[in-house]
């Protein structure tokens, strides 16, 4: 490419018991799409945030345009053109559109100056937003047009983007690429993170990949496989989850005629729902994020009592017990929200073991916890499911989010569910995490356990999934085998077909 744009020299960061980045350098161009590759704990969030002013390197030095650069907070970083889109949304629900936008900028125009702002910017890029709507009645597709047009009034000479299709319909995600290729046409540079490979090959023009902290080469996407990145990435050979023939048994879980409100104003109330799940299978269900499928995953482990009968484990009413009850039932369910309702992150990795592993792991005895055994199933946890980590007395919150997803489904996992829900099981972990949890979704199932996955990746579902049902504003279609379903047909049944008899394409 021409001149680089961001020069990366020696850029070095240590925290106590690693080293997150270790004299990384290597040279992001004008007009060019950069992917920044690797697995959980490569390294790849502490390099972003001190490239937009929000760690400070301990050693190294960054060149922008040819002038030091070294931004001592994220504002000085947007003055010199850099800006960042982040992989969870910071945005207020109760405001609208402008006066989001308006909160992230150092001196906005007068409100009416600013909408008008919006609505340009966004048509330009292909876009479309209202700058008047609440962004709690927005979709997670709309919300994620906020963040970038937001950047976008910043007029950047380089934006970085962290995983931003994890939340989008394969409709969305082709705007979106629109999008970033009008503004490379432009002339702006794009630092590109994401651990969905085949979007690198379509997007990017150049890849540097971490391990361990550590740049450990460099790669054109356009001319390398996924399955090639994949394995620069985690040093090794890439193993592919394999199906074993499996039957299925009876029905485990039956929920029918299911309606609730959500608990948010801003959540989706679940609509005359109705599903089965049999031994051995797996029943994907797909959505666009937004669409009532925490408030799903809520009802069925029983933080969201139902009428009683609404939901049946084993031919058992259950829609009454709370989330105790039904664990010791068999019935185990790991939520997306990782860092907050999957895990407590100020509590160690062994506590957080204990909060949901007391009574399969039987690790309550007589009132008194069984510390050397909870500990003991925290560090099998950390083990089996490769847990990147000093130790289980470590806090939640101290892991990457990749290994602490990889922490969260192995103790369930782990402990022999009957029946297990899980949403976003491999939502923002690397290709090789992603496999391994895949596969360990698809021996439970071999083993004899009921599964749902929720999920918005839909590779992920035509991977693991044996039947296919979409989740739109709280309606849940009729299950489909997924054999029968191409990506096209999943993605139009998620964008809200609700008679959901798609025609074949």
């Amino acid at each position: 490419m021409s001149t680089p744009l961001l020069q990366i020299e020696g850029l070095t960061k240590a925290y106590p018991g690693v080293v997150a980045n270790d004299s990384v350098s290597f040279d992001i161009g004008e007009g060019e799409v950069h992917a920044l590759l690797g697995e959980n704990g490569a390294g790849k969030s502490t390099l972003v945030k001190m490239i937009y002013g929000l760690v400070k390197p301990d050693s190294g030095r960054m060149l922008l345009r040819g002038r030091p650069y070294a931004p001592p907070e994220p504002r000085a970083a947007r003055a010199d053109g850099v800006a960042m889109v982040f992989q969870h949304f910071s945005l207020f629900e109760a405001l609208d559109v402008a006066e989001n936008i308006a909160l992230g900028m150092e001196n906005p125009p007068a409100m009416r100056d600013l909408a008008d702002d919006i609505r340009r910017v966004s048509e330009t890029y292909g876009l479309p937003l209202d700058p008047y709507r609440r962004v709690g009645d927005l979709s997670a597709g709309e919300r994620q047009r906020v963040e970038i047009v937001r950047c976008l009034l910043q007029d950047p000479k380089l934006l970085i983007m962290d995983e931003p299709t994890s939340v989008l319909t394969p409709q969305e995600v082709d705007i979106l690429f629109e999008t970033l290729r009008k503004l490379r046409e432009e002339g702006t540079s794009i630092l590109y993170i994401s651990h969905k490979l085949e979007e690198i090959r379509a997007l990017c023009d150049h890849a540097t990949i971490l391990r361990l902290g550590k740049n450990v080469g460099e790669c054109d996407p356009r001319e390398t496989s996924a399955r090639d990145m994949a394995e620069m990435m985690v040093g090794s050979a890439l193993k592919t989850p394999e199906r074993a023939g499996r039957s299925f048994g009876e029905v485990a879980l039956a929920v029918a005629g299911l309606s609730v409100r959500s608990p948010s104003e801003f959540g989706t109330a679940l609509k005359n729902v109705h599903m089965t799940v049999r031994k051995g299978e797996i029943l994907g269900i797909g959505g666009v994020a937004g669409n009532g499928q925490d408030e799903l995953l809520a009802v069925l482990s029983g933080e969201i009592l139902s009428d009683a009968s609404a939901v049946n484990l084993h031919g058992r009413p259950v829609g009454r017990m709370g989330p105790g009850a039904r664990r010791g039932l068999g019935l185990l369910t790991a939520p997306e929200e990782r860092l907050g309702h999957a895990a407590a992150p100020d509590m160690s990795l062994t506590e957080n073991a204990l909060l949901t592993g007391a009574v399969r792991e039987g690790l309550v005895s007589g009132g008194f916890l069984r510390w050397a055994d909870t500990r003991a199933f925290a560090e099998r946890i950390i083990k089996a499911f490769d847990v990147r980590t000093p130790g289980p007395d470590n806090a939640a919150r101290s892991l990457s989010g990749g290994n602490l997803q990889k922490f969260v489904i192995g103790r369930e996992v782990l402990q022999r569910p009957e029946v297990l829900v899980v949403n976003q099981p491999t939502w923002g972990v690397d290709a090789a995490a992603a496999a391994a949890i895949r596969q360990a979704i698809l021996d439970l199932a071999a083993d004899g356990a009921a599964i749902i996955c929720i999920s918005q990746d839909l590779d992920e579902l035509m991977e693991i999934s044996d039947s296919f049902a979409a989740l739109n504003e709280g309606r849940l279609s009729t299950p489909r085998e997924t054999a029968e379903l191409s990506v096209d047909e999943i993605g139009l049944m998620m964008g809200g077909a609700h008679g959901m008899e798609v025609a074949h394409v």
